[in-house]
């Protein structure tokens, strides 16, 4: 991935108002501000990219999403889940967006039952309506998630944009690039690293697990023949009653990802779930192992995060911004602005 450009971002109190005490604003002003600063923005993006071109089009992603989530608040953690499974594929390029075809008929989307492509759609139709073929899928995305976050997890910052789509979107791909979630903390230390990802950027992005659904079949591993011992036992004991053995079937059953607090919430819970063994995945709970190489790095990251929840969103924004840079797709790269989301624009 290749970050030349840095640029500090300034996050008004306005944006970031949301619910908080006014010292509290000041504060996450300075961590979002500080935190931002380091992140380079990936070659080709920039702050505000369609101000000129479609002045309307955050505004108009924001509102659609939010009415989304008002609608149904488990939408929220679908829109960050998309982002993430579009950029660790091929770049944040919306190549998880395709539908098959005849010439391609095992695109991303036939690999894992991800929520949210619909409501893209809808937000794609929505922006054409105001402005025709300017904004990217990829850069919908990217908004989509931002606003999100701000919605579910009340505090805001500047997404980069200036992102095109791609052309391809390859099935056998994803399962090279999503990390597993039995991986172990040296896998998913591995995994982030192909994508310019630090340990860092993994603890934080991981927060993302305080809210949203995922399926037994996950989960199962940890509770049958046995129960992992790093999971608490009266945590395990209660997903036992909603996950059965697999043998039983099941597998497809939705669960939270936070059992502990509200699982339509983005916040630093996550990192008390771990710390207290009552997080659902494997590559969770190995953010308190050690490697030869970071120690007990990932564990003194998750307690600090646990401590100090605002400057886990000032982190959190960052590492959205820096994963939002992974092998994008820029005007001088081969891409396009996409009519719909769910096809390229000449499609066969």
């Amino acid at each position: 991935v290749s970050f030349i450009r840095h640029t500090q971002t300034v996050v008004s109190e306005q944006e970031l108002e949301m619910a908080m005490a006014p010292s509290k604003v000041v504060v996450l002003m300075a961590f979002m501000a500080a935190a931002l600063s380091s992140v380079s923005m990936a070659a080709g993006l920039q702050h505000g990219f369609y101000y000129s071109s479609c002045p309307q089009a955050e505004d108009t992603v924001r509102n659609v999403v939010q009415g989304m989530i008002n609608n149904d608040p488990t939408m929220g953690a679908a829109f960050v889940r998309l982002f993430f499974h579009d950029c660790f594929v091929r770049g944040c390029d919306a190549s998880i967006l395709l539908d098959p075809t005849t010439s391609n008929p095992q695109t991303e989307k036939t690999t894992i039952p991800l929520r949210g492509y619909d409501a893209v759609n809808k937000i794609k139709a929505a922006v054409e309506a105001v402005c025709s073929r300017v904004v990217s899928c990829a850069d919908i995305l990217a908004f989509a998630a931002r606003d999100s976050i701000v919605a579910s997890g009340g505090f805001n910052f500047h997404m980069p944009s200036g992102r095109l789509d791609g052309f391809r979107s390859i099935a056998d791909e994803v399962f090279q690039g999503i990390p597993s979630p039995a991986f172990q903390l040296q896998e998913l230390l591995d995994n982030f690293a192909t994508k310019g990802l630090n340990a860092e950027d993994l603890v934080v992005l991981s927060g993302a697990h305080s809210f949203g659904l995922t399926h037994c079949n996950f989960v199962t591993p940890r509770l049958y023949p046995t129960v992992d011992p790093t999971m608490n036992a009266t945590f395990a004991a209660a997903l036992k009653k909603v996950c059965p053995p697999p043998r039983n079937g099941g597998g497809f059953i939705s669960v939270s990802n936070n059992r502990v607090t509200d699982p339509n919430k983005l916040s630093n819970q996550f990192y008390h779930n771990v710390a207290s063994g009552q997080v659902l995945f494997t590559s969770d709970q190995t953010l308190m192992d050690q490697t030869p190489t970071t120690g007990n790095k990932t564990a003194a990251m998750v307690t600090d995060n646990a401590a100090n929840p605002i400057a886990w969103m000032a982190r959190f924004a960052g590492a959205m911004v820096k994963m939002g840079g992974i092998e994008v797709l820029t005007r001088t790269d081969p891409g396009e602005v996409r009519k719909v989301c769910f096809a390229t624009n000449n499609a066969s």
